[in-house]
């Protein structure tokens, strides 16, 4: 479907070079086309679909053949809208969330639709796994955090992987549209399979779990091309066949941190926290070299390949999942507040109320969050109240603890002092998280953009078409430029 263009959305001022970014996050996904000059760079969204997971064959699966239909239809508006301007689409960038994978066969067939990271088959592999390789072992070389769903764990469920190959779901998007088989290295960084200093595949690990050492194909890095389109999908979205599909910072997160309105210096890089809140919230710092240290691992701190070799250190929390499936539930119960409502409601109502944990695994899978959350109170001798407000002020409270916690442990960590924390992404329209977020940390807070992650992708391939020039700061001084961003400062008195 079409959507009705966003405050960030600009007609072209010439016609020209446009960029395609396929943007798909755990719960929604959109075609966006990017115009990029010298000064700015603007966003019109031409196609949004739902995304999200679906029972099917005994699990929690991703419809990969919806979404890839999706992603078709969106790439022919992009074609069409860009036509209409007499521009023409220059490349096309991909990025999604990270760890899950389909297994593709040597005649380039899907054996079966993915499996989510919310299924919980990897529950049990997690012991096996840790017997074969040790936790510390793991951590002092892929510097990744534990979570039970990350993708070595998952795939020690499978059986019979010779011949196949896994493709995460990025680059299995990329295949479908090209024909050629990469692992986008921000993405490879999140399996656990990926050394983290020596930015390769850890074969030895995939030797130990008894994984074929070509499970995945070769690495290629953000701004480097796959491959241009197979001509029967030129012809379905009506775009020439020489058109490039480039590799971008694949992992969301990745994108989007490069789009982190930073400052114009690399002194003013070295002083900010991110959040990219969203389904989930990532939190933490960008460096140069990863922490492998024992306390870092301790602390379940990840550290995550970036854009232009970056390390993104940072804990993967979680985020407005808890309230969107809230949203269902009372949705199902007959009652849809508005969004803006609700969080006026929750705002007005006094700080000191109940919190939760939000990584709390309990809250994993969907259900009825309402009631998982009031059950999580009761567990602690308090008592949240069966209404609305009450559970989404519990939700924003708990997630601003749960931000201003980990951005201390990485200061701590990193040995950083970070003076602003930016907030990216949908929850940096959130205003009551934004301000909690100032009050419980001490800190600024910059929110925008919120198509950090569109952002991100456009301007990677930009660069690799030559219309733009430099490295992370440079891209950040643009997006300085062409967005309108909100500060909020700490109200000590609201804690």
């Amino acid at each position: 479907m079409s959507s009705v263009p966003t405050a960030q959305d600009t007609a072209p001022a010439t016609a020209g070079a446009v960029f395609a970014a396929v943007d798909i996050g755990a719960s929604s996904g959109r075609v966006i086309l990017g115009r990029v000059t010298g000064s700015e760079v603007t966003l019109e969204t031409v196609h949004r679909f739902p995304n999200g997971v679906v029972e099917l064959d005994g699990g929690l699966r991703w419809d990969f053949d919806a979404l890839f239909g999706e992603v078709l239809a969106g790439l022919a508006a992009a074609a069409r809208v860009a036509g209409e301007h007499g521009e023409s689409i220059a490349s096309i960038g991909i990025d999604t969330w990270a760890v899950d994978y389909g297994l593709v066969n040597a005649a380039g067939e899907l054996t079966a639709q993915p499996f989510s990271y919310r299924d919980d088959r990897s529950r049990a592999a997690v012991a096996p796994v840790h017997r074969k390789l040790d936790p510390a072992r793991l951590y002092g070389t892929t510097g990744l955090q534990f979570l039970q769903f990350n993708t070595l764990y998952q795939l020690a469920t499978e059986r019979d992987l010779d011949g196949l190959q896994a493709l995460l779901i990025p680059d299995l998007i990329a295949f479908f549209l090209t024909g050629q088989r990469r692992t986008e290295s921000t993405n490879a960084s999140t399996t656990g399979l990926f050394d983290a200093v020596a930015g390769e595949w850890a074969t030895g690990f995939l030797t130990a779990l008894g994984l074929p050492k070509d499970l995945f194909p070769p690495l290629i890095e953000p701004g480097e091309t796959v491959g241009t389109l197979l001509p029967e999908i030129a012809a379905r979205v009506g775009l020439p066949a020489s058109t490039t599909v480039v590799a971008v910072g694949s992992h969301d997160t990745a994108s989007a941190v490069a789009a982190v309105p930073a400052g114009p210096s690399a002194a003013d890089a070295e002083t900010f926290a991110y959040i990219s809140s969203g389904t989930w919230s990532l939190v933490g710092l960008e460096l140069d070299h990863p922490v492998l240290t024992e306390a870092s691992r301790a602390a379940n701190f990840t550290n995550e390949r970036g854009v232009d070799g970056t390390i993104r250190y940072l804990r993967n929390m979680g985020g407005l999942w808890l309230l969107s499936e809230c949203q269902r539930t009372w949705a199902a119960e007959g009652h849809t507040p508005e969004l803006t409502d609700l969080l006026a409601a929750a705002a007005a109502l006094p700080p000191g109320g109940p919190q939760i944990n939000p990584d709390d695994s309990a809250f994993i899978a969907p259900d009825n969050m309402p009631e998982r959350i009031r059950a999580t109170v009761r567990h602690t001798g308090d008592i949240l109240p069966d209404n609305p407000a009450a559970i989404t002020r519990c939700i924003m409270d708990s997630l601003a603890t749960g931000y201003a916690r980990t951005i201390a442990d990485a200061e701590r960590l990193a040995d950083r002092t970070v003076d602003v924390v930016h907030i990216v992404g949908g929850g940096s329209q959130n205003r009551l998280l934004c301000q909690l977020t100032a009050d419980t940390t001490g800190k600024k807070v910059v929110a925008g953009p919120v198509e950090a992650t569109a952002v991100g992708n456009v301007l990677v391939q930009a660069r690799a078409a030559g219309h733009i020039s430099g490295g992370l700061t440079e891209l950040r001084r643009l997006v300085v430029s062409s967005h309108e961003l909100q500060t909020f400062s700490p109200q000590l008195s609201r804690l």
